[in-house]
This record gives structure tokens, sequence and C-alpha cells, in this order.
């Protein structure tokens, strides 16, 4: 991003603000007409990706925008401008049997092409590709055969579906989440990030695990999860977090790779927890029709287990390797934590009014108020104008990458939908899998994974659900679950080799080989790989069924996640022999596949059996770590 100058800067500077302000006046006061909310949104968004990402990192002024950027930003607002100054008359023709005029043809192919071009600069290359390899199969389909084969499309129909309908296209609904309920979550981000919540997490996570072996791994695990959720990127949490605790990891004894790795791991997994969930859970709900609560609530357990076997990861390598804690005067004290604790309001305040059945956008508004209120309790952490400014422009700019993705996203939508693609290739997965769902699952896990390589995760959720969803809804997936499933993968692409950029940018703060790095961050999220297979097979898993059967099948993955951890770490209470590994390996492939079988875990039998050996288990470590109190202490007398 260019460190811009003088009145450059203030122009980029005062349109982010304005552009952050509007979105939050039309969350309180009730969003414009689609046209208009989601034209001034591009409208303000599209030309700071000319005027704040260069064309080339080597051969562009790193200082200020070229004469083509400024070309370019100048075209960009003329397409939104069109569009909602003649928004009543485009509301009153019949899409895609009227014809488009001149004007509108080419309005529309500057919107494609300067999108696309965003998408590269403000996003990632590879996005900006992934759009252009579409409109290339839009004009090839009517030459290709069987489900690649569409009938031919005309030019301004083209452009009708990708610029003036807002179902579909640069305009559509996709745009639309980011327009409203997106873009005060990411208002609410910022205000978190810039008073002291953020810092909060970090200290918070210090309090409770630095003491602990391997603390400052499971310090990185802990605040990466808190603030990953809010952040909603998980390269950019990687640097808010991991400049923090890698540096700290590395000195205290873990491999720098295996630092870079774990808040990798950790990072990513933010954007599948609850309650934010990085706003893809918003995005979900617009497109499946479900409430978010709802989708916070299925969400929740298979977060917990993902942090969970991170956690017990770094804690058996600690084991193993001796690694000890935190220093005591590098340690925050508790009482310091519990002074501080209020920060925690604005984020407690928003569960509590999603919970109680208010809107994202009322909740959203609430927190924003909470946290700006909350600064005035201290003297150093009072928030005034200009901090107020500072926060609105970082919440414009934190938009330009969503708005950019989303609109690029929404074309490819528009492509996939029109041409019938989506059915075609979930007709293929269907004859592929012979008709077997579980082959079919990996058949959609490797799409998902493929689309959301390089990809932002909203945006490759999108893609891959558009391919994926209708595959698995046509083989008796309820929405929900299907969305769940690829919205996972799509996630879990930021930690899978070889492109895998969360685990690139913990690489580049280790100093570690970024190759290596990757499939380290793989195996420390490989639990993640497991746990929307369980979401399919067994519905408990989203909370859905008797409290009986959610307990059982809660303390089956534990023993499967807890089992996996020591496999892949080859150490439980000790150092594992290569034969036991194989075993425990064999008990975990066992415990997955009795976990999604609903005829064992539906029988009641079976649950109160884990539940007394969960209390004997619980009942032994308390016991265990008692005598281990005990000795110490009498080894220190």
């Amino acid at each position: 991003m260019r460190e811009l100058k003088g009145w450059v800067k203030w122009l980029v500077s005062i349109s982010l603000a304005l552009v952050a302000l509007f979105h939050l006046y039309t969350a309180i006061f009730g969003i414009f007409q689609p046209r208009i909310q989601r034209g001034i949104h591009l409208m303000v968004l599209l030309p700071m990706a000319f005027l704040l990402y260069p064309a080339s990192k080597t051969k562009s002024p790193q200082d200020r925008p070229s004469a083509l950027d400024w070309v370019l930003a100048i075209l960009a607002v003329l397409p939104p401008i069109y569009l909602m100054i003649f928004n009543n008359a485009l509301n009153l023709r019949y899409q895609t049997i009227d014809p488009l005029t001149t004007t509108q043809i080419i309005l529309g192919l500057i919107n494609i092409i300067l999108i696309i071009e965003g998408v590269r600069r403000a996003v990632v290359p590879a996005m900006a590709i992934l759009i252009v390899a579409f409109f290339v199969y839009l004009f090839a389909s009517p030459y290709l055969g069987g489900i690649f084969y569409s009938k031919p499309m005309p030019l301004q129909r083209v452009v009708e579906i990708n610029y003036l309908i807002t179902n579909e296209g640069i305009y559509g609904s996709i745009i639309g989440v980011t327009a409203t309920f997106v873009a005060i979550f990411v208002i609410f981000g910022a205000f978190m990030q810039n008073t002291r919540t953020g810092e909060y997490f970090t200290n918070l996570a210090v309090a409770l695990a630095g003491r602990s072996v391997g603390g400052p791994a499971k310090i990185a695990v802990i605040s990466s999860g808190l603030f990953g959720s809010i952040s909603g990127v998980a390269a950019a949490n990687v640097y808010a977090t991991g400049v923090f605790t890698i540096p700290l990891m590395k000195r205290l004894g873990y491999r720098k790779q295996f630092a870079g790795a774990v808040e990798a791991a950790a990072s990513t997994g933010g954007l599948i927890m609850p309650p934010i969930m990085g706003a893809g859970a918003f995005v979900m709900s617009e497109i499946t029709g479900i409430a978010y609560i709802h989708i916070v609530k299925a969400a929740v357990l298979g977060a917990i287990f993902y942090y969970l076997s991170i956690l017990m990861k770094v804690h058996f390598v600690a084991k193993k390797e001796g690694l000890r804690g935190m220093d005591e005067d590098e340690l925050i004290p508790i009482s310091q934590i519990l002074k501080d604790s209020y920060q925690l309001i604005p984020l407690i305040l928003l569960v509590i009014f999603l919970v109680i059945g208010y809107s994202p956008f009322i909740a959203a508004v609430w927190g924003i108020i909470a946290t700006f209120a909350l600064t005035f309790v201290r003297k150093d952490t009072r928030m005034g104008l200009k901090k107020l400014y500072e926060t609105f422009e970082l919440s414009g700019q934190n938009l330009i990458m969503l708005a950019m993705s989303c609109a690029g996203a929404g074309m490819v939508i528009s492509i996939v939908t029109y041409t019938g693609l989506a059915l075609g290739i979930a007709s293929v997965i269907q004859s592929w899998s012979g008709g077997y769902l579980l082959p079919a699952l990996l058949l959609i896990m490797v799409t998902s994974i493929l689309m959301g390589m390089g990809m932002p995760c909203t945006p490759a959720y999108i893609v891959a659900v558009t391919i994926g969803g209708p595959a698995l809804q046509a083989m008796g997936i309820e929405v929900m679950t299907a969305h769940l499933f690829v919205f996972y993968f799509a996630i879990l692409a930021e930690v899978t080799p070889p492109v895998s950029i969360a685990s690139y940018c913990g690489a580049a703060i280790a100093g570690s080989d970024p190759l290596k790095t990757g499939w380290e961050a793989f195996r420390l999220a490989l639990a993640g790989f497991i746990i929307p297979y369980i979401f399919v097979f067994n519905p408990a898993f989203l909370m859905k069924g008797s409290w009986l059967e959610i307990v059982g099948l809660i303390i089956i993955v534990f023993y499967a996640v807890t089992l996996l951890a020591a496999v892949m770490r080859a150490y439980l209470l000790r150092n594992l022999k290569r034969w036991e590994q194989v075993v425990y390996g064999i008990i975990t492939v066992a415990l997955i596949m009795i976990s999604c079988n609903t005829t064992i875990m539906g029988n009641d039998i079976v649950n109160i059996v884990l539940l007394i050996s969960m209390a004997g288990i619980a009942f032994y470590g308390l016991r265990t770590l008692k005598k281990s109190r005990q000795a110490r202490r009498s080894v220190a007398v």
C-alpha cells in the first residue's frame, strides 16, 4: 500500500472516513435501496484501490498515484453514479428482456474491467486470474462439450448480468452483505483495534497461559483466536498478534518453523470462531436465509475443538522438548487483568444482543458505542476527535479489500449461475462418487481448498459454495451443514500448502522456510480437516439433538482430538514409541468413525458410559495434579 503525502493523502483519508461514517449512519437509521447503498459503497472504495495500491511493486510510484491511476480512479466513479441517478428507471425495466443502451454497455464493461484490476491490486493476483478464467469460460462454453457447454451469451447480456441487476454480479447480494452487515462489523473491529481491547486479548492470553509449559505458544493460540474472530483476515491476524508471539516462542526454545506455524494455524482458526467468525457468518446468513445466531450456535463446538487440538499439540511439543513458560517479570498480573476486564464489555454486549434476538446491525452499533464510551474510563485511553477520525479512516481502509473481493466473487457467481456450470459440476461429483456421500465430500473438499488458495476467506467461501453447495444439497445434506462444510475448507486453504498465505506470513515474521512452515501449520490444523465430516454425519455436533447425545459426542471427539495430537507429536504423558503411535492412530480413526455413526452415538447407554469414563479421567487428572503440586511444595521446602 502506498504512503501518500500532501493533499492526495487528505483526499483519500477523508474519503475513507466518510464511507465508514456512511455505513454507520445507515446501520442506525436504515439502509438505502440496493443500487444506492451498494453504489455509494463502490463509488468510494473502487477508486481507492487505484490511488492506494500501485499497479506494480517495482515500476509504479510508491508515494503518489500515477497519471494512469488517476484516470482509472475517475473512471471507477462513473458506473456507480449512473446506477444511482437512474435507479428508478432501472427498477422498472424488464431484466434480460429490455435491450441495453450503448451507455450502459460501455459503463458496464468499464466497471467489469476495473473490478478485475482492483482485485489484482488490492486483493491478490490469483483471484483476478480466477475471475478472468471464468469470463474466458463464458465465451468459450458454446464450443465445449458435456457439462461445460452453455448457449452463446451476447455481450449485452454479459454486461447486464454483471452490472445492471441486483441479485448477482458486481452489485448483487454478495456486495450487498459487505455494504451492510460486514461493513458495520469492520467498523466495530477497527474500534476494538484502535483501543486497548486488542492489546487486552494478548494480555489475557499471557495471564491465562504464560506460566504453563510452552506458554508463549498457548498465548499465540488464545490471543489469535480472540482477535482473529474480529479481524476477519488470517494474514492480518498473523501480523497483528504474531509480531509479539512468534519472537517470544523462538526466544523460549520453540523452533522458528514451529513458531510461525502455530501463529498461522491459530490465526486462520479465528475465522471459524464465534461470535463474529470474521464476518463469514453474515455472508452465510444472507446466502442461506438462516438466522445468524443459528449459524453461530452450530459452529461453536467445531471452533472449540479446533483450538483445543492446537493447544494439545503445542503442550505435547513443550513437554517433549522440555520448554518452559514465561519468566515471572514478563507476566501480566491477574490483578491488572481483572482491573482491565471492562474492555471485554463491548464483545459481551454484542453476544447478548445477538442471543436475545436483536439484528446484527443493532448489536454491532451498541458494541461500537460501548467501545467508544469505555475509552473514557482511563485518561490515557480516551478517544479524542483525532483518534476517532483515524478509527473511521482505518475502517474504510479495511473495507477496500473486502469490497473488491466480494464484487469479483459476485461476477463469478453470476457466470456460474447463468451458464448452469454449478449444476453441471454437481452432476459430475455425483457421478464420480457413484452416489456415495463420502467420496463426494472428498471431491468437494478438494474443490473448496483449491478455490480458497491465495484468496481471502469470504470470497473463497462464496465461490466454493456456489460450486460445491448444490452438489451437497443434491445428495440430501441440509443447507447449513453444506455451507459450513465448504466454509471450513475454504478457510483452511490458508494453511494448506503449497499456497498457504497465512503460513507464509508467519514464516516471514519467524524467518523460517515458507513451505516447511506451511506443512507444519497443516499438521497443527489437521483436526480442522476432520471436523466438517462430523458435521455432515452427526447433527449433534451442530448442537442438534438431546443434551445426552451432544455431551456424549463431545466426550468421544475429545478423546479423538487428544489421541490425534499424541500421534502427531509422539507424546502422551511420555515419549511414544513408533508402535504406540500406530496403535493410537488406529484408535483415533476408530473414534472418529464412531463419532460419525448416529446409531451408536444416539444410544443413551453408550453416552452414559462415556460420561462415567470422562468423570473418571477428570478425577484421576485432578488427583495427579494435586500430588504434583504437593511434590513441588515439598521440594521447595
